[in-house]
Parts: structure tokens; sequence; C-alpha cells
């Protein structure tokens, strides 16, 4: 029997994972909570919408699994409160990782991670938490990336790249190689 897991946000990020969490196999998705009121009891991709985030407490007792599901672009300031509230309330957080995705065997991978569709992480790479590595992410040899980054979609990280915590990289930007990353990268913006 799978274990179930709590999704934290309802928006357009929450739909993507959804998709990565049946494809992984390994949760059940026990429902949605998100801080709008007038979600609660709608449909998302077929999962209700049964609080907000006032109720976990009470969610914890059935569910000790979740995973954030709030997008970040700027400022990411919600996600890091949601990930440190789940952790003082005593949730689980473990990372999902699509089937679809590669990773190294010599990588290190934080908790409360979402690594989506044919992201790839490569050697020694090292992933902090709380975490969006995204659709078609590149994540080559060495690359740490600390906490609380979202690495977005077709986004390159080259050797040795150091991407700071609470940085957000956007969708189609590349580092050169052993570059220093932080705060908001542009889509498409090449960081030497």
């Amino acid at each position: 029997m799978k274990e179930k897991i709590i999704l934290v946000g309802g928006g357009g990020h929450c739909h993507s994972v959804i998709d990565v969490v049946e494809q992984e196999g390994k949760f059940e998705i026990f429902g949605i909570v998100d801080d709008n009121p007038n979600l609660i009891g709608k449909d998302i991709l077929g999962y209700q919408v049964i609080g907000t985030r006032e109720d976990l407490p009470h969610i914890l007792q059935d569910c000790s699994n979740a995973i954030i599901t709030i997008g970040q672009i700027t400022p990411n300031s919600i996600r890091a409160k949601i990930f440190k509230d789940l952790k003082n309330l005593g949730f689980n957080l473990p990372t999902i990782i699509s089937p679809f995705a590669y990773i190294a065997k010599s990588a290190i991978i934080g908790e409360g991670n979402i690594v989506m569709h044919q992201a790839l992480i490569n050697s020694n790479a090292k992933i902090g938490n709380n975490c969006i590595i995204n659709t078609k992410a590149l994540i080559e040899h060495d690359v740490v990336v600390e906490d609380n980054c979202h690495i977005s979609t077709g986004a390159i990280l080259n050797g040795g790249t150091v991407v700071k915590a609470d940085t957000f990289f956007g969708s189609n930007a590349v580092t050169k190689q052993l570059a220093t990353v932080s705060g908001f990268v542009k889509a498409g913006r090449v960081v030497k």
C-alpha cells in the first residue's frame, strides 16, 4: 500500500507536480491544501482541496508526508516559510523524482525537492532542500544548488557552478563552468 502525501498549494505548479507524483508511483495523493478558502471542496486534476494551511496540524494525523506545490519566481520567501512550518509541525518532506529524470548515483539530493520530467542531475552534483529542478533542466557534474532554489525549464548549470540559496534561475539560462549565481537570473541569460 502506498504512503499518502498532501500537496501544499493548488496553482499551476501543483498541476505539474501531480503528474510527477502519479508517474513516480510511490505516493497516493491524500489531497491539496491552499490558502484560498474559495478552493476548498474544489477538484484539481482529480484531487480535492481539503483545507488551508491552518488545517495542516489536523491533516498530519492522517497524512505525515507533504510536498510544496507552490512555484517560485520571486520572492521565494513563501516556499521557504512553508518548508520551515511543515518541518516544525512534524511532516516528512520527501523528494519527488520523475521516472523520466536522470539522477547520477553519486549525486546527493536533500529533502522536499521536486525533480521534474527529463531533468538531468549528473555526477557529484549536490542539491539542497526545498528546490524545484524543473522540466529539462541540466545540472552538470560537481554543481552545488543550495536550499530554496528554482532551476527553471531548460536551464543549464555547467560543471562546478554554485547556485546560492534562494535563487531563481530562469528558463533557458546558462552558466559558464565554475560560475557562482545568486538572486534572480532572467530567462535566456548567460552567466559567466
